[in-house]
């Protein structure tokens, strides 16, 4: 074998070195799945956008809830039986309220019990999935997070303050279509989260809770711990399985080829050693 014929399979095992990680990568999340399904009778359905990197120029692509997602989650709810529960695992940082608001209402109605899994975040359109299931499983420093509207680059509520505050001759035109767009916005998400959560809680509560996340009472990243979604009324737990935390393992962070990641560790499990008493 020649030096050419070295250097072209280093070249052919190096270009599909990342398809055949991807490939395990993939079956492992397979088996990870019908572990978890097993284990709890249940489907499973991942919804995780993570930051992804463009492999070319390198660009950060950041995702969020569109419809395709809507999409395929649909899809997954329709081929599951009436009676057979479904476990939703949450990771987003929210999206279009369009497609989440599709994923709620099929989950609401959705005849067995439903369960969201918040293993780190899921904000705007993520928690207002979460508002329609049954039960919201959370890790001690999960966030959820406010599902007020947004318009463009700006929150429709302060963009309604703008207009309530400044004499309307010093507002110009596209500033009051986008403030009366925003207060229909913020109608249509309340109306829609009082709905979801319906049944699950008392209706004063579920309205006066569908005011508080949509009409700009805190900033649109404002973090809603566990404990914060608790005493908000919600029916949260922290009991977050392992396998759902082994499963998120999974579905690693990207990263630029240049500095690699800015967290590393051991990846194992530490405990305190035990120390002998001195005779």
């Amino acid at each position: 074998m020649s030096v050419g014929d070295l250097f072209w399979l280093f070249f052919i095992f190096s270009a599909l070195q990342p398809v055949l990680r991807q490939r395990l990568n993939d079956a492992m999340r397979a088996r990870k799945i019908a572990q978890i399904e097993s284990e709890r009778k249940s489907r499973v359905i991942l919804l995780v956008h993570r930051q992804e990197t463009m492999r070319l120029l390198g660009f950060p692509l950041v995702r969020y809830i569109d419809i395709n997602d809507s999409e395929d989650v649909l899809r997954a709810i329709q081929m599951t039986d009436d009676d057979v529960p479904i476990d939703i695992i949450l990771h987003t940082p929210g999206g279009l309220v369009l497609a989440a608001l599709q994923i709620a209402r099929a989950i609401r109605e959705h005849n067995a019990k439903v369960t969201v899994f918040v293993p780190h975040y899921a904000m705007s359109g993520g928690t207002l999935i979460s508002l329609a299931a049954n039960e919201i499983v959370m890790s001690k420093h999960a966030i959820l997070g406010p599902i007020d509207p947004q318009l463009g680059q700006s929150p429709a509520a302060s963009l309604i303050k703008v207009v309530e505050q400044k004499p309307i001759s010093e507002i110009d035109d596209e500033t009051l279509i986008k403030a009366d767009v925003g207060r229909k916005a913020i109608a249509q998400v309340k109306q829609a989260a009082t709905e979801l959560m319906a049944g699950r809680l008392p209706d004063d509560k579920a309205s006066a809770l569908a005011e508080k996340l949509s009409t700009g009472t805190w900033t649109h990243d404002y973090p809603i711990f566990a404990s914060i979604a608790k005493e908000l009324g919600l029916p949260v737990s922290t009991n977050m399985p392992s396998g759902i935390l082994e499963l998120m393992t999974l579905y690693p962070q990207p990263v630029r080829a240049q500095g690699g990641g800015g967290v590393e560790y051991l990846p194992v499990p530490r405990q305190k050693e035990a120390t002998n008493p001195q005779s």
